[in-house]
């Protein structure tokens, strides 16, 4: 059932990214910002003077000012935080990963349930413009390699990078195959923390499809590459810079195969592996590349939209808390299984 709008909402936790929520609630359709908190003063009163909004004087005074709140806070306190949101009926945006354990998460999605609340897991990636660009062209993929690489930065260093980064590419990998989860490789080491700072992991799925996954937070330049390979081609998806291109064989590869052949026959050769390098069809003959660029709107103003509208009722969440938990749960295998490779190395 929809509900009367604008619908307050509030931010709890406004460091770098949750900055950027409580930027964008500011100035979207239908909402009223009703309020942030966070517990450093300093960074609070900063906050306030940048955005103009009024900083609450406790979560439990936020609370009582909105109806839906984006959860931003560290993820040891996601819990905490949730589940005095859930108390009061408040709808929940909890940025990936959605808790730091799955008992946590369970506990979370518990109190939701009986409170009849939406929980929308922050996903943001799944709102990348060139991701959703890309749709059109990605169709039951066999192979999907993703490389997230990043600078070192102190932010997030409290968790393993793979629950700092590679749990995005862990859902964007389950939301496109769509297949049973049926065995976990993975491997990865500490370099500037005592976490783990770059992970590999190997995903193989019921359907036979495979995913290669690759995170780092110690490399000299950033990346976020996503390469799709299925029947009807290759989709290349730079979600750092909004664009991509899907490859396939070009529909007219037979009628040209044969020109190609009779032009080498009549030049006395034996086909297009003859005397006659030249006449063999190079890579740009046989594929035919489309372009494509992403969606120009902010991902993060689309997933605070789709928020938004779960919250008022129109629709389901993009990413719901179920779809949060499965991706922290394959997550945390693989950084059991990375422990595990670690925790052999040193003993070898």
């Amino acid at each position: 059932m929809s509900r009367p709008t604008p619908i307050r909402m509030g931010v709890a936790g406004v460091g770098s990214l949750g900055f950027h929520h409580a930027r964008i609630l500011r100035d979207l359709p239908e909402v009223r910002m009703a309020g942030f908190f966070d517990v450093d003063a300093r960074r609070a009163a900063f906050v306030s003077g940048k955005l103009e909004l009024e900083p609450a004087g406790s979560l439990r005074e936020l609370l009582s000012a909105v109806d839906a709140l984006v959860v931003a806070v560290p993820t040891s306190s996601h819990e905490e935080v949730a589940l005095a949101a859930a108390g009061r009926g408040v709808h929940l945006l909890i940025e990936k990963p959605i808790a730091p354990s799955l008992k946590a998460a369970d506990r979370i999605l518990a109190a939701a349930r009986q409170a009849g609340i939406v929980v929308q897991a922050g996903h943001v990636e799944r709102f990348n413009g060139a991701l959703r660009a890309a749709a059109a062209y990605i169709d039951s993929p066999l192979f999907i390699e993703s490389q997230r690489l990043a600078p070192f930065h102190p932010r997030g260093t409290d968790v393993a990078v793979v629950l700092d980064l590679m749990i995005h590419d862990v859902d964007l990998v389950r939301m496109l195959v769509k297949a049973p989860l049926a065995d976990i490789a993975a491997a990865g080491i500490p370099v500037l923390t005592p976490s783990v700072d770059i992970a590999n992991a190997r995903l193989t799925f019921r359907n036979g499809a495979v995913a290669n996954l690759t995170a780092s937070r110690v490399s000299s330049e950033g990346q976020r590459m996503l390469r799709v390979f299925q029947r009807s081609g290759y989709v290349r998806v730079d979600l750092a810079r909004g664009r991509g291109e899907f490859l396939r064989l070009r529909r007219d590869l037979p009628a040209l195969l044969e020109d190609v052949r009779e032009a080498s026959v009549q030049e006395g050769g034996a086909g297009p592996a003859g005397p006659d390098p030249g006449a063999a069809p190079g890579l740009e003959d046989i594929v035919e590349r489309i372009p494509f660029e992403g969606f120009p709107e902010e991902p993060l103003r689309v997933e605070l939209e789709g928020f938004r509208d779960a919250a008022l009722g129109r629709s389901d969440p993009v990413v719901s808390g179920d779809e949060g938990r499965a991706a922290l749960e394959i997550t945390l295998c693989i950084e059991k299984r990375i422990l595990d490779h670690v925790a052999h190395s040193r003993t070898s």
